[in-house]
Order: C-alpha cells, then structure tokens, then sequence
C-alpha cells in the first residue's frame, strides 16, 4: 500500500509456520525408540489434537481475515493472510504423510505386544459375532442416516464430529448418504479374546453402513470430519446493553459449532467424486482437504490406555511419577507459619500442588484470615480449590473470585464454578470487555495483632489439579509486605476496572508490563555498551511481540548475550550476522509439558529475576491481564536458577533453533546424556524430607546461576 511502511523480515519467521515446526518436534517424541512405545501413541495423539486446534483457531483466525476488505501484511512474514494460508496448506500436507507412516510403524509394534486395533476383515467368527451384536445392541439404535435430496438438504456437519459419507446410486441417479457417529459411544470395542484387541467404533459403522441404505447402490463410502472456525472473540460479538456477560457467554458456546469449515480430513478408500462434492458443498479448496489412513481422531488412545494389563503398562508406559513435598518445607506443619517465615517456590509437576491447596483450606478455617482474592483462569473439572474457597466464604471471609470466562474451550467449566462459587457466598467478577484476565495470584490477608500480613501467591501456570501433574510450572509464595501491597492494590483495581494501576514491584499487563520489560532489556543494552557484563536470560512458551523481536534485536546488536529458552512459536531467527548472532534459542520438548515463564536481566546476584503469566506475545502483553512478579529471596533465586541451568545442559530432549527457524539435536561430543525433566524427578524424590536418598550421583549437581556457562554450552554445541 502506498506510504506503508517496509517490514523488515530479515530476522523473523511466520508465526504458524514456527508453530508447525514445533507441533512436528512433538512428533519426533512418537518416533524417538528411547520413549517407550505406549507413549509414543500418546505424542502421536498429542501431535494430532494439536493440528486440530491449530485450524480451529489459527488457521480460523486467519481466515476471518481474508474476509476483511483492508489488506493486511503480517508483521513478521511480510505475507498477506490468503499468502499464509497457502504456506500453511502446503506445510501441512507432509506432515499428514509422517503420521501416516509413524501410525503405521507404531501400530505394527503395538501388535506384537499383543494390543490391536483390527479391521473387520481380520476378525474370527467368534470376533465378528460379537461386533454384529455390539452394532445391532448399541450402535443402530442411535444412529440417524441420511440422504441429501430434493426433500432433504445437505445437513451441518459439526466441528470434528465423525462421519461416514458415502457416494449412493439409484434409479441412475447419484446421491449423497451420511451417518454421522455419535459421540456418545465408546471410541472403541474391546474383543474377548486374550490380550488388547479392538475395533474403532467408526470403523464398525463404515462396515455396517451399507445395510442402513438397503434400496441403494453403494458406490464408496469413508470416514470424514469437518473441522470448522473455532476462534470467537467474545469481546467482539455484539452484545446488547445490560445483557448479563454469563449469559452471553452461553450463547458464544452454542454458536461455535456453526462457524465456517476451514479443513475436511477424509480416512479410506472414497471415489474422487465423494470427496470433490463434499469439497464443494463445504466451500473448501484443494488444499483443505487432507487423506489420512490413521484415524482421524486419536482422543480413544488415553482411554486405551486404561485397558493396558499391568504388566504391559509396566513395559510400554513411563514408569509412574508422583508429584513429591519439596524440600525444606515441614510435613505435619501448618504452611501459613512458615511461608510467614520464608518464601516458599513449588515446581509442578516434580512438587505437588497439595502445599499450595493446603495452604488455602488452612485460610479458609484460620480466624486470623480476613480475606481471600483469586483470579481464575482454567480449572480441573473437579477442583478441591473451588471447595476450599467455598468453605471460606461459608466461614464468613471476603472471597473475591476473578473468574475468566474466556478461557477457550474451558469457557463451559468455569461458567459451573463461577455459579459454585456464587452459591456459596462469594464475590465473583467477570473480567473486562476486549482484555482477559490471564494472570494466577491469590492473596490472603490476615490481622496479624496490630498489622496486617499479606501472603501473596504467584504462578506462571492454571490453578488446575491435574494439568499441575503433566505441565512444569512454578508457583511462588512470599510473605514480602512490599509485594503483599501491590497484590492488594491489583486486585482494587480489578474491581474498579482500572487498568491503568500503576505498581512499585509487580509487572502488570496490559499498562506496565510490557514497557517495564523493554527498560529492563534498554538496561542491559546499555551495560553493554559501557563495555560492562550484559545478559538476558527468558523462558517462554511463545515470542511473536515484534516490538520486543525488534528490541531483543537491537540487545543482540549493542553485545548483550540473550538466551531464550522457548518451547513452541517463536519467530525471532537467532544467530543472523550482525543482527541476532548473540541470540541462542532452544527448546525442550519431553514427557511433561514444558509452561513457566521467567524473564532474568543481568547477571549473578544483581540480576533481576521475574516469573509470570505472560509470554512475549502482542495478545499477552497488550490485550491480557498479566502479572511478573520479581523473585527476591536469594535462596528461591538459586533454585529457579538452579533448574533453569539443568535445562540449558539438557543435550537429550532439547532442540537449538538455528537462523532459518529449524531446531537440530545438540551434539553431544563426549558429554554424558543429560535429560533435564528426568534429573528434576530423580532430585525431587532425592530431596524431599524424609526420602530415602538412592545410591549414585545425581544427572546434574546445582551450580547456581551463571549466564556465562549457559551461553558457553550452547555455542560449544551448536
């Protein structure tokens, strides 16, 4: 456009494109022979829910905007939104032909241990007696086939429900036949026989389709899904004056299963002719429609895993890990007293989340606790904090929720909870038109004599139990006054709608967060410029904010060695001559989901070590209510500094991103193998009081913080 200012892509990526490349690491987890083989079924699954919410929300969201009339050039790509949809069709498609072989390798394994899924053909009598009797039983009487005719339109296909479409002939006319799969059946049917033997529901209907259209020619027929547009802003649907948020939530849910088809995968043999009709009644092109052989939805694998014998789930499955008490806290001990005495850091899914539930059912029954403030992101669907926030306001204390409606895919579960917590007396507000509330602090308050105490707790993950056991996060608690006074004043804010409050130690999006960073980075920037030590250090899951690419950039430039350990999206290339060559990027993808975000600038005791809520992206720090809190305690510094070094040393599960964007493996030239997740169980269990300490040394003994190693190992094994 004229006038439009150049975009400079020298050292950036597009932003989906980065996001495929590490949705395809999850699927090097599935072909690594290291993890055991039941698990690499499950990164197969991941890998594929993964890709389904990938086109429901990106590839939506990218859609509506090839609606809007106004052009509009990505920051980071320079490419139009028709230019990265293309780019991203394209990506796609070779990852559809790795999991198909991948699947295929996995299941031919998966059979010689005697757990099979098996096509009708390969059933015994006896098999097939029993699927004729599930079909007849329980399948027939809930299935509704249909034909699209004069009298009977082409019906809706909701968003990733399965179906068997098939190519129907009559009198010399052709039809379109349907039988939508509810999905009220079980995903699969155990066979009888000895072992883990199985057919998928969707292949049992496939089978039995003909029958349910006995006056017609079947001409081919398939598994299909439509996977459609799931990106609903609530914040930009028209909502009338004075209508109650919750309730218009509500009606956000019912409409997001009718938005625009923006993928059709199609499993098995079809005729060209059934998949180009439904190609075009779909109003889909080419590129949209994606043939795969695995099954098109692999949720049944975590029930699967269920049915395994015990012996087999000792053979293919991680060996069991439960989340152990960390070290230095007192079991038998009320937690109040002694996070009062020190602060307190928690790192889940190696730390149980039972010190943190404790700590509030103990404010819930303590008569010194004046007041209780949270704010809620997601949730577990059965959730003990809800309980304990609940008995409190019951005890008479001021129970403040900020419950965050938005939360996609959980909007359903925490509109529940919200209306729990309003039964039992507590105050629950919704959050802000156009910004979610994304942060995780509580605050308890207490009358503590002549004073009040605060208790302030911080976490850069979801309150929910059991996310807590598979994603790594931090939680910290702290007694600090100064930071107890800047929580009370956030949650005043909240309240009054003010975004704007300004903060003496905490960082809070969307007003100060994101210029407070950028000082921070202008700090090192001009460290190095005075020929003085310079470093940043941040782990994130995504970085996409350009304007914090650019100045990150700029560090690079003026000498500051910046080390980001990202685990998904980022679209700053590292180590682009004269631009981004002091930048390392890496990312470790492993048994447990990789989330805490901390953001260290300097070096040593002087560095300034925050954790937060916030990810380097424009959503996160311009449209969110983010919160980075700094980590004062010298001894809980050394542990996040502690873990963040082992992860650095990682040479097993961790990837380098080289300046094209791609991740390679780190050579190991002679070091022994350091897997970081595993070292941090082996450290928990060795730590935690009253653990019997095992015999040998441990993978990785802690140092303490030291930029310089970090950027040293790294550069040694690029």
């Amino acid at each position: 456009m004229p006038g439009q200012k150049s975009i400079d892509t020298r050292y950036t990526q597009e932003r989906e494109l980065s996001w495929l490349r590490f949705n395809e690491r999850v699927m090097d987890e599935a072909w690594d022979e290291s993890v055991p083989l039941f698990e690499r079924l499950k990164f197969a699954a991941i890998f594929t829910s993964n890709l389904d919410e990938f086109f429901m929300i990106r590839v939506g969201s990218i859609y509506d905007m090839t609606l809007i009339k106004q052009t509009h050039v990505d920051s980071k790509s320079g490419m139009t939104p028709a230019e990265q949809l293309r780019a991203i069709f394209k990506a796609v498609a070779p990852l559809y032909k790795q999991r198909d072989k991948l699947f295929s390798q996995l299941e031919a394994r998966l059979r010689s241990c005697n757990i099979c899924s098996l096509s009708i053909g390969e059933l015994d009598t006896k098999e097939r007696k029993q699927v004729e009797r599930h079909f007849r039983d329980y399948i027939l009487p809930v299935l509704s086939p249909q034909v699209v005719d004069a009298h009977h339109p082409f019906p809706h296909l909701p968003s990733k429900s399965l179906n068997i479409a098939l190519a129907l002939r009559r009198d010399g006319q052709t039809y379109f036949g349907l039988v939508p799969v509810p999905k009220a059946l079980s995903p699969f049917l155990t066979l009888e026989e000895r072992g883990v033997r199985y057919v998928m529901t969707e292949q049992i209907v496939l089978h039995y389709a003909d029958a349910l259209f006995e006056s017609y020619e079947v001409l081919g027929k398939c598994v299909v899904s439509v996977t459609r547009n799931a990106d609903i802003s609530p914040e930009d649907e028209d909502c009338e004056v004075g209508d109650d948020f919750r309730q218009h939530m509500k009606k956000v849910l019912r409409k997001r299963s009718r938005l625009a088809p923006v993928r059709l995968e199609v499993q098995g043999e079809a005729p060209e002719s059934l998949t180009e009709y439904l190609r075009v009644r779909l109003a889909l092109t080419g590129e949209q429609v994606f043939r795969t052989r695995a099954p098109i939805s692999m949720g049944y694998v975590y029930a699967l895993e269920g049915r395994l014998p015990a012996e087999s789930a000792a053979a293919l499955c991680y060996p069991p890990y439960t989340p152990r008490w960390p070290a230095g806290l007192v079991r038998g001990e009320k937690i109040i007293p002694q996070v009062l005495r020190r602060d307190l850091l928690l790192y889940y899914p190696f730390h149980s989340m039972d010190p943190f539930l404790q700590m509030v059912r103990e404010a819930a029954n303590d008569p010194d606790v004046l007041s209780i403030k949270i704010t809620i992101y997601r949730l577990a669907s059965k959730a003990k904090l809800i309980e304990y926030l609940a008995a409190a306001a019951e005890n008479g204390k001021d129970v403040t929720v900020l419950m965050e409606l938005r939360a996609r895919f959980d909007e359903q579960n925490n509109i529940a909870w919200a209306e729990r917590l309003e039964d039992a007396g507590c105050t629950v507000l919704y959050g802000f038109e156009g910004v979610k509330v994304h942060s995780k602090i509580c605050l308890i308050t207490r009358r503590e004599r002549t004073h009040i105490q605060y208790i302030t707790q911080i976490g850069t993950g979801n309150y929910n139990e059991k996310t807590a056991k598979l994603y790594t996060d931090f939680c910290l608690v702290t007694a600090n006054p100064a930071i107890g006074v800047d929580a009370a004043t956030f949650f005043q804010n909240m309240s009054t709608s003010n975004l704007d409050g300004e903060y003496r130690q905490l960082l809070v999006a969307p007003h100060s967060l994101k210029p407070r960073l950028t000082a921070l980075i202008d700090g090192e920037i001009e460290k190095a410029r005075q020929g003085r030590d310079a470093g940043i250090f941040m782990k994130v899951n995504s970085v996409t904010d350009r304007a914090l690419i650019d100045k990150l950039a700029e560090a690079s430039q003026a000498g500051v060695d910046v080390t980001l350990n990202v685990r998904g999206i980022c679209c700053l290339r590292p180590g682009v001559p004269g631009l981004t060559d002091r930048i390392r990027v890496f990312s470790v993808v492993g048994r447990f989901l990789e989330h805490p975000r901390v953001y260290v600038f300097g070096r040593g005791k002087d560095a300034k070590v925050y954790i937060g809520s916030a990810d380097l992206m424009t959503r996160n720090t311009e449209r969110r209510v983010e919160l980075a809190c700094p980590v004062l305690d010298e001894g809980v510094r050394r542990q996040i500094g502690h873990y963040m070094e082992l992860l650095t040393g990682d040479n097993v599960k961790a990837r380098v991103m080289g300046s094209d964007g791609c991740c390679f493996p780190i050579p190991r030239k002679g070091d022994a193998p350091l897997d970081a997740q595993q070292a941090m169980m082996e450290e928990a269990v060795r730590e935690e009081p009253g653990a019997a300490v095992p015999a040998g040394p441990p993978q990785s003994a802690g140092r303490g913080f030291s930029f310089a190693e970090v950027l040293a190992r790294l550069r040694r094994k690029k």
